[in-house]
């Protein structure tokens, strides 16, 4: 492996230089780096940034044709997670070089946030952004805090079966300012040990419920028509959310950015709270949200 050596703490080198993502947060993260000339492609589902849309799709998050991704001559793939462990397997067998990533809390994720920027040669970089990103979370959390009360949260991940919230969403919630109603779920990796009874959602009664499905819109009115859940706080006020999925559940930028910007502006709705203008949401939101709850201070 070539390499020359830049400014104190960085070293760029020649490897990777052609990397294909098979996840939407490393690519994210490449771009914010400045590091997207490496990518030569990426996931089926990618969004952000709109730039990366241009580049060869190869794969969709738990199936990837694993001869288009041979074919750009990789010579990193980027995975996430067991659910894709069977697509790095078959690349592993094949001969390609693949780093699976895991994180599953805010921790982890700026983790992967350093350890991508030393993996490319732009360690500074890599820790300008962890940095950035947590004093974005960090400014989130201090305007929480003048909120007049917490709410009960219900994180909705998945209709049928019901699934509440990965850890790093649950985190998520707590930093803009509301209390989940199953937070002894939230260090369950996997997303079947997160599956939730109907009823026993009705029993935590959540003031407020967040819904993002994953490739699909979400139906609140289907939400709240579930038998007995017109009993439901959340249900019986109107505080049923979407937030998109690209936005919340990948570990990565968005979610620490732009995610946690809606669920703070949705609290801050519920609590009657005013938003600063710099931590509002810059991207479309759940169209039931009401401006007024937004301030311009």
């Amino acid at each position: 492996m070539r390499c020359r050596c830049g400014r104190a703490g960085d070293v760029a080198t020649d490897f990777p230089r052609r990397i294909v993502c098979l996840s939407d947060e490393t690519t994210e993260i490449l771009y914010a780096l400045g590091a997207e000339d490496r990518i030569v492609g990426v996931s089926k589902l990618t969004v952000r940034p709109a730039a990366a849309r241009r580049k060869p799709r190869v794969a969709a998050f738990s199936t990837t044709d694993a001869d288009a991704v041979l074919a750009l001559a990789p010579d990193l793939v980027l995975a996430f997670s067991d659910v894709q462990a069977e697509i790095t397997r078959e690349l592993v067998l094949r001969g390609a070089t693949v780093l699976a990533f895991n994180q599953r809390t805010v921790a982890e994720v700026l983790d992967v946030v350093r350890a991508l920027g030393r993996l490319v040669g732009k360690a500074r970089e890599g820790d300008a952004l962890a940095a950035a990103l947590a004093a974005g979370l960090e400014a989130i959390r201090e305007s929480a805090r003048r909120f007049p009360r917490r709410p009960r949260v219900f994180f909705e991940e998945w209709h049928d079966p019901l699934i509440s919230g990965i850890a790093w969403v649950e985190e998520l919630v707590e930093i803009a300012g509301g209390d989940v109603v199953f937070p002894e779920l939230r260090g369950c990796g996997k997303s079947r040990d997160r599956v939730v009874d109907a009823a026993e959602v009705r029993a935590r009664d959540p003031e407020v419920i967040v819904a993002s499905w994953c490739g699909k819109a979400v139906r609140k009115r289907a939400i709240a028509a579930r038998p007995g859940w017109d009993a439901i706080s959340a249900v019986r006020d109107g505080h049923v959310y979407e937030i998109r999925s690209s936005l919340i559940l990948q570990p990565g930028p968005a979610a620490l950015t732009e995610g946690v910007r809606q669920l703070h502006a949705i609290l801050a709705h519920v609590v009657g709270a005013e938003v600063p203008a710099a931590l509002r949401p810059r991207e479309p939101t759940d169209a039931t949200l009401l401006a007024p709850s937004v301030s311009d201070v």
